[in-house]
């Protein structure tokens, strides 16, 4: 089955890296990373790292908390952390500076993963969340290279799906992983589709352990206080197209009764902002962007968060948060960093990108579904009519979220005897390996 599957992603590499060209023509967060993706990544300043994989934003955030606590219990091992997309890219630089070497996961077609593992000389590998690629971990059991899977899951409907390609699937998580996975459910469909029962435990969600640095929050109650701190401010974070047009009817309605209300719009994807600037544009909307250093007048209904990065930072300056790709079939952004911050949550219905945190948070009482423009416009207006209420949601949610804490130090345990004395030795260059 693996052969075949070898063989499949041969055939399909050639409309991959087109792709992959075609969008470094169209946008320049996407030059550079063909060559890395085929497996050609820069080398890291010393060998026998700890490599983590985080696939995009989410991850990235969530792997904050898990770095942070092994450079503290080992500050001398080299961490190399990957990313499969632009915008976690773009968060790992932001996020870790020179504290990780950050470069893009290979295809997972032989050549790039063995040119990857060449040049990267991994001691241990960490995936989070799931990411399942046969030949790469073919490829670490071949070379002796112990693999964590950390904060995983698989949800009932992949289940499914796996158990149609079940020998490969029960190939990949066979070679000698071990699987720390979120909750008793994900860890017995682990099993379910291969995974050996002595090899997996259940360690949460390391989302959970989630912490906003207060030099964030500070930034962000500072804003508040520039633009006046009495003003009412609500998040649409993290928006997708169709997206912005909601989060714009709802805040119509809402100016009926509170005329200097500001939205907060934050895209998702800086290819859009264009198009967002655009439509407010055709709108009549009367905004500011935070790319021009400005800050919203008065008769300012908007202010475009067109940057990169800052999201915790405008969430810290809302009263209430609407965390967006849930009205529309994206599967919802992090719900979390909201929480965290203890604001109540709106969200349309699809969530399922994290269903267990929107689940926690509806039982607590933070989160609130809303179907439409409509619905959200209502919500809105009854959290900002009682401000103590949405106060006291937003802590339960807080509260909520605390109590789940703890998946960083179980993981770490899972981590920690598989990491051996590491060479500190600047890495050599090998034209052998280079030319591969």
């Amino acid at each position: 089955m693996r052969m075949l599957y070898v063989l499949l992603v041969y055939l399909l590499a050639p409309i991959v890296v087109a792709h992959e060209a075609w969008q470094a023509l169209r946008d320049p967060a996407y030059r550079g990373r063909l060559g890395q993706r085929l497996g050609f990544a820069p080398r890291p300043d010393r060998t026998g790292s700890l490599w983590i994989h985080a696939v995009s934003v989410g991850e990235v955030q969530a792997a904050a908390g898990l770095i942070r606590e092994l450079r503290r219990r080992h500050p001398a091992l080299p961490i190399v952390v990957t990313t499969t997309t632009p915008t976690g890219a773009q968060r790992a630089r932001a996020l870790y500076q020179d504290a990780v070497h950050h470069c893009y996961l290979p295809y997972d077609l032989p050549g790039a993963v063995s040119r990857f593992l060449d040049r990267i000389a991994p001691q241990a590998a960490i995936i989070l969340e799931t990411e399942i690629w046969p030949t790469l971990y073919a490829a670490l059991e071949r070379r002796g290279i112990p693999l964590v899977l950390g904060s995983a899951r698989v949800t009932p409907r992949s289940v499914g799906r796996y158990r149609k390609l079940a020998s490969l699937f029960r190939d990949a998580l066979a070679n000698g992983i071990t699987i720390g996975a979120q909750t008793p459910g994900d860890a017995e469909r682990f099993i379910a589709v291969g995974a050996p029962r002595a090899r997996v435990q259940v360690t949460g969600n390391i989302k959970y352990d989630l912490t906003i640095p207060p030099s964030t929050v500070e930034a962000g109650r500072a804003l508040r206080e520039q633009w006046d701190s009495r003003r009412p401010a609500w998040i649409a974070g993290s928006t997708h197209e169709g997206e912005e047009e909601a989060a714009l009817a709802a805040h119509a309605m809402l100016s009926e009764q509170f005329p200097n209300a500001l939205l907060l719009l934050v895209p998702r994807h800086p290819q859009r902002f264009d198009a967002v600037r655009a439509l407010l544009r055709r709108r009549d909307v009367p905004f500011a962007m935070r790319s021009a250093g400005a800050l919203p007048a008065a008769g300012d209904a908007v202010l475009l968060v067109d940057t990169i990065g800052e999201l915790q930072m405008f969430y810290a300056a809302a009263d209430v948060a609407f965390v967006a790709g849930s009205l529309v079939p994206i599967g919802g952004h992090s719900l979390l960093e909201p929480a965290v911050l203890g604001l109540p949550i709106l969200s349309g219905p699809h969530t399922q990108n994290s269903q267990d945190v929107a689940d926690l948070l509806a039982q607590s009482g933070a989160l609130r579904v809303v179907q439409d423009a409509q619905e959200l416009g209502h919500q809105l207006l009854e959290h900002l009519a009682d401000p103590a209420r949405a106060q006291a949601i937003g802590a339960a949610g807080r509260d909520a979220v605390a109590a789940n804490r703890g998946a960083v130090s179980r993981l770490v345990a899972m981590i920690e005897p598989l990491l051996r004395s590491w060479d500190v030795r600047p890495a050599t260059s090998s034209a052998s390996s280079d030319s591969r």
